[in-house]
């Protein structure tokens, strides 16, 4: 092996080992185990946009959500119930949708904030998800 080569491989095991160790640091047990609670519970389980906690940090759990105020929830709901596709926002079926949301953001809430070791929750707007469904989530 040439000296280039060797130098090169160093620097990319020791870059790698660097992300490894990155890695381990940040990984949190409860946030796998609090995601386990989540998808055994029915109603949240049952709902097509998979809720999860990112992160625990100092109390506070980072969970996904699909809404925000950057993406009207029309847009969201449009996307999991292609069926509402040019319905007004006063529309029933519309309207019975953003209820559902409404109420498994709760049940979800109600799930992590029930944990002792969680005071609060910081919601975050999962961009990765409506970036696999080829949307940008800005206005």
């Amino acid at each position: 092996m040439d000296r280039f080569t060797r130098n090169y491989l160093i620097v990319l095991g020791t870059i790698a080992g660097l992300i490894l160790v990155a890695w381990i640091a940040s990984w949190n047990p409860r946030v796998g185990q609090i995601n386990k609670l989540l998808e055994a519970d029915p109603l949240v389980a049952d709902y097509p946009y998979r809720f999860h906690v990112l992160a625990l940090e100092n109390g506070i759990a980072q969970v996904s959500t699909p809404r925000s105020f950057d993406v009207p929830v029309m847009r969201f709901l449009t996307i999991i119930h292609p069926q509402l596709n040019g319905k007004a926002q006063d529309d029933p079926a519309m309207m019975a949708a953003q209820d559902e949301l409404v109420k498994v953001q709760k049940r979800v809430a109600k799930i992590v904030r029930s944990q002792p070791d969680v005071k609060g929750i910081r919601w975050v707007l999962d961009r990765e998800w409506y970036s696999a469904h080829g949307l940008s989530p800005n206005r």
